[in-house]
């Protein structure tokens, strides 16, 4: 299973659905972040590569950063 700030997601889902388990991602965030990392919106979590994973996380930690500012 891939793993995303400690929370392990569901490797069988797509991408959005599985994002959703993360504390604070839902329907929407989930989908913006698939399209932002530039990833196919029908690929599996199984499918996703390291680079894909801090692709991701860069993203999720980038919109905390400027929600604080």
């Amino acid at each position: 299973m891939p793993r995303l700030l400690g929370v392990e997601i569901p490797a069988k889902k797509k991408v959005a659905y599985s994002l959703r388990y993360i504390n604070g991602i839902g329907p929407t965030r989930a989908d913006l972040l698939v399209k932002e990392a530039g990833l196919n919106p029908d690929m599996r979590a199984q499918d996703l590569t390291e680079e894909h994973l801090n692709k991701i996380l860069n993203i999720i930690t980038d919109q905390i950063g400027r929600a604080h500012v």
